[in-house]
């Protein structure tokens, strides 16, 4: 795919979905840029070992996703952003009328308004560079709804909504915008809440999986960090260069239903 010496900017990557992202794009060849609200040690290691284990330059730059001004500036402290993957995001489940109004500040701000900032900071670097992709994690939730996760399935829905519209703004240009949807994706966040889901209901680890946290999937598999980092080089490849304004489900059937 001839990605090698590209640079991806990966938010909210010091874990989870983002970190499996980055993994896969640099053992791609492509130097990446990790991000989270921490300034660690073992943050900045991170980047280090994705340097040292596959040829990569890589670096790791701190910003609140929740400060407009900290998201462009994280871009602009990259100095170069071909590959934009917004993928920082919080959760918070509770009823509408219970639901606490500085959560959904906080959740609206960091799901959505995050990826319109950095998205604003990096489109002239691509312009400039004459070639360019923004890829959103959005969510299952980006497309339909549960109950309790108002703020969460809003802003997801907000980010497809706002993929389209940067799909359009540069569908002249070798610029491409698209959103994943991932279903429940195994992680060491979902890892964890396996035993205390398994005393809450008496269940076994394999029943809380298959009817807990799958209930809604239909393959009754998780998808992995390793496929959505796969579909982030597939809408980078020359092969999906008129993929642009769609979402990519890989969420094991949920939105088929």
């Amino acid at each position: 795919m001839n990605l090698a010496g590209k640079t991806a900017v990966v938010t909210g990557s010091n874990s989870g979905i983002g970190l499996g992202v980055a993994t896969e794009l640099a053992k791609a060849g492509i130097n990446v840029v990790l991000n989270s609200f921490t300034d660690r040690d073992e943050d900045h290691e991170l980047a280090e070992g994705l340097a040292r284990d596959y040829g990569v330059e890589a670096r790791y730059i701190k910003a609140d996703m929740s400060s407009g001004e900290e998201c462009r500036a994280l871009i602009e402290t990259a100095g170069a952003c071909d590959i934009l993957v917004n993928n920082a995001g919080i959760q918070h489940v509770a009823p509408i009328n219970d639901f606490p109004a500085g959560k959904w500040d906080a959740i609206i701000a960091i799901n959505l308004s995050s990826a319109f900032h950095t998205t604003a900071a990096a489109l002239p670097m691509m312009r400039k560079a004459g070639w360019g992709r923004v890829v959103n994690i959005a969510s299952a939730h980006g497309l339909t709804a549960s109950p309790y996760k108002s703020a969460y399935v809003a802003a997801k829905h907000g980010v497809v909504g706002l993929t389209k519209v940067t799909a359009l703004e540069t569908a002249r240009e070798p610029i491409t915008a698209n959103a994943i949807c991932p279903g429940y994706v195994l992680t060491p966040l979902v890892e964890a809440q396996i035993p205390d889901t398994m005393k809450e209901y008496g269940m076994s680890k394999e029943e809380v999986i298959e009817k807990v946290l799958l209930e809604r999937q239909p393959s009754k598999e998780f998808a992995t960090v390793e496929q959505l980092g796969g579909t982030v080089l597939y809408l980078c490849s020359p092969y999906a260069a008129q993929v642009t304004g769609t979402t990519i489900s890989v969420d094991g059937g949920w939105t088929a239903l």
